[in-house]
């Protein structure tokens, strides 16, 4: 039940304008009182969710305009305990809410959503629940809120509220590309900063300008407005927008969720391979760091055809055989430079995790030009443990801890150590009963034997675990409930999850001679990221890369099971040791 006392009024009438007069009726309404709305069709499935002090002169707008004119109902919602701060956030949490549960596809702009705090804000997401939890549309069946904020259609939203750097960023963003000051621009943010939801948001701010949907974005800050009507100026004729998606599982999420939202589609969504198939006007890079070179992949004819189309090919003859040199070939950064205009780059070199990724140095290279510009993002939006959190696994995994031990502490975050598989297993699955969304994740230190035979991959403390089954590996992280079945760092980058168990198995260990994380290669079985490592300092850098990278998928925490004792003993000076007693 909501802690407010007063009770919320949620009224339906039919949207048109006859029903004008009986609208004017509503007591909140006439007093011009903060109020919520939605209007929708259920049948074909539209809606539009907004909130005013002045409803009538909104209502009357939207009857003029050729889209929303059309939707048949709408609910007015109203209290006595509603300030302009709360009818903002109930709209955006309705706004949020509505475009996850995939029902209707809202004709909202996402112009101008950033986060603040309010006097008792916590209070009234409790009664936003109420208001969910009595909101009928026809035949339509409202989901439950858990289930909806464990969907990639609530984490990737673009209608998500965005931090104060977020939204500086989006300025900053546009700015450059609406003043022509810059072409290139790059986003710096380690894991958790938010730059897939950035890019999804700028995006989708950027198709409206290209739609002529501006007017729909009832922007309040006059800055961004300002901006992207330049932009509009820049590209009258609509923008040719590509986001590029490196990773093929998160490529496939994204596919999925511009499919459900209105002014996207899933074309826009590509992989780096695509770029050539058109020129564009700007192509949005995430997970930057995982574009590739020609070195140690898979497919490189393909990656040739695609050099040869863009005139990036270059082959020599070395004791009467052709070699395609890495450093002379194009890469794939090259390609989505000579594929359009202006170029965006999600980025964060701590996130590069085998020898095929391009190199930080051949990025560098492209961020010192004249027409480059850097933007920092800072804010931790996934992990409830904050930039502590953070640090704190930088700094235990690089050995650069105090040498006077001192365990991690965090109220909001839940980081543990086990020493027994079935231990953290059993502690996983209350949690995946109570969130959902709770994976195990491991390094690779056991080959896929379960891939041809029923067999487990290894077992520990009795426990079988098996590596993500094949057929998983698109969206692994969604399409598996299974606590014993682990994910890697390919199926989980990028991805968030509630809960994460780290397995930190056979390859690495801790050496307290020299205070260092050290490596095993024969223990490492990645096929495609142990090819090309020169040294076996080369491959401790990636593999600490790795754990650095799943170590930061948990958003209310991380369980944390060690194979190798001397790293186990390392990890029990700073962190808190369960044993299920």
């Amino acid at each position: 039940m909501s802690p407010f006392s007063t009770p919320t009024n949620i009224t339906s009438y039919p949207f048109n304008k006859k029903q004008i007069e009986y609208i004017k009726q509503d007591e909140f309404v006439s007093s011009n009182y903060p109020i919520v709305y939605i209007i929708y069709d259920d049948n074909n499935k539209i809606a539009y969710v907004g909130e005013s002090t002045n409803a009538i002169m909104r209502m009357s707008n939207h009857l003029a305009h050729p889209e929303k004119s059309k939707l048949k109902f709408v609910y007015i919602i109203s209290s006595l305990t509603f300030n302009k701060s709360a009818a903002l956030d109930i709209e955006s949490y309705l706004i949020q809410y509505l475009t996850a549960s995939g029902d209707f596809k809202l004709l909202n702009g996402n112009g101008g959503v950033s986060s603040h705090n309010y006097y008792q804000k916590d209070q009234y997401f409790e009664l936003f629940k109420d208001i969910w939890e009595n909101l009928k549309f026809g035949n339509v069946k409202m989901k439950d809120l858990l289930e909806l904020e464990n969907s990639n259609l609530f984490k990737y939203s673009p209608y998500k509220s965005l931090s104060e750097d977020q939204y500086t960023s989006v300025l900053e963003i546009l700015d450059s590309y609406a003043s022509n000051k810059f072409n290139t621009v790059f986003v710096n943010g380690s894991a958790g900063t938010g730059k897939t939801i950035l890019a999804v948001y700028l995006i989708k701010l950027m198709a409206m300008v290209s739609n002529n949907d501006l007017e729909d974005l009832e922007i309040e800050d006059e800055i961004l407005l300002s901006k992207l009507i330049s932009l509009k100026e820049i590209f009258p004729e609509g923008i040719s927008i590509g986001l590029v998606i490196p990773m093929s599982s998160l490529r496939s999420t994204l596919k999925k969720v511009f499919k459900s939202i209105h002014g996207l589609n899933q074309n826009m969504v590509i992989g780096p391979t695509d770029v050539i198939r058109k020129d564009y006007d700007i192509l949005i890079v995430d997970e930057a760091h995982r574009l590739t070179r020609r070195k140690s992949i898979m497919g490189y004819k393909s990656f040739d055809d695609v050099n040869r189309a863009l005139g990036l090919y270059h082959s020599e003859t070395i004791n009467g055989k052709k070699n395609q040199s890495a450093e002379k070939n194009g890469t794939q950064l090259d390609w989505i430079m000579k594929s359009s205009k202006r170029q965006l780059f999600f980025y964060d070199s701590e996130q590069s995790i085998k020898p095929a990724d391009i190199r930080k140095k051949d990025f560098d290279k492209v961020k010192e030009s004249k027409n480059a510009t850097e933007i920092n993002l800072i804010s931790q939006m996934r992990s409830k443990g904050g930039v502590n959190y953070i640090e704190f696994i930088n700094n235990l995994l690089y050995c650069n801890l105090p040498t006077d031990p001192k365990i991690f502490k965090s109220n909001n975050y839940d980081l543990l150590l086990f020493t027994n598989m079935k231990v953290m297993i059993s502690e996983l699955q209350k949690k995946e009963d109570e969130f959902g969304l709770c994976r195990t994740i491991s390094g690779y230190s056991w080959k896929w034997l379960s891939r041809k035979d029923d067999v487990p991959d290894i077992v520990i403390d009795d426990i079988e675990l098996r590596w993500n089954k094949e057929g998983n590996t698109a969206d692994w992280v969604n399409t598996t409930n299974d606590v014993t079945e682990m994910g890697c760092i390919h199926t989980t980058q990028g991805y968030d999850l509630n809960y994460a168990a780290i397995i930190f198995g056979e390859e690495v260990d801790y050496c307290p001679i020299k205070n260092e994380i050290i490596v095993y290669k024969e223990n490492y079985h990645d096929r495609s990221g142990g090819q090309g490592v020169k040294t076996e300092r080369e491959l401790q850098d990636y593999i600490i890369k790795i754990y650095k990278t799943i170590m930061f998928r948990g958003i209310k925490g991380s369980y944390i099971y060690v194979y190798n004792k001397n790293l186990r003993d390392y990890f029990s000076k700073h962190i808190v040791t369960y044993d299920g007693k």
